[in-house]
């Protein structure tokens, strides 16, 4: 397999943190898929506009 050809999914964990995925694993306990598989290349430049503020969610909360 090529990573580069294969198809991903952007995930999120609860602390709405991201990473990528490929579409050929089970995505793992704690994570839950963002939008349609796309190319490595294109879920990473989604990540790159979605994920903002990479201060973990029960931080961010803590901070209000």
């Amino acid at each position: 397999m090529n990573p580069f050809q294969d198809l991903f999914h952007v995930v999120v964990n609860d602390e709405e943190q991201y990473s990528i995925w490929p579409t050929h694993h089970e995505v793992p306990l704690g994570w839950r898929t963002s939008g349609a598989a796309a190319s490595r290349e294109n879920c990473l430049l989604r990540i790159e506009d979605e994920w903002t503020d990479m201060t973990p969610k029960s931080l961010r909360t803590a901070r209000s």
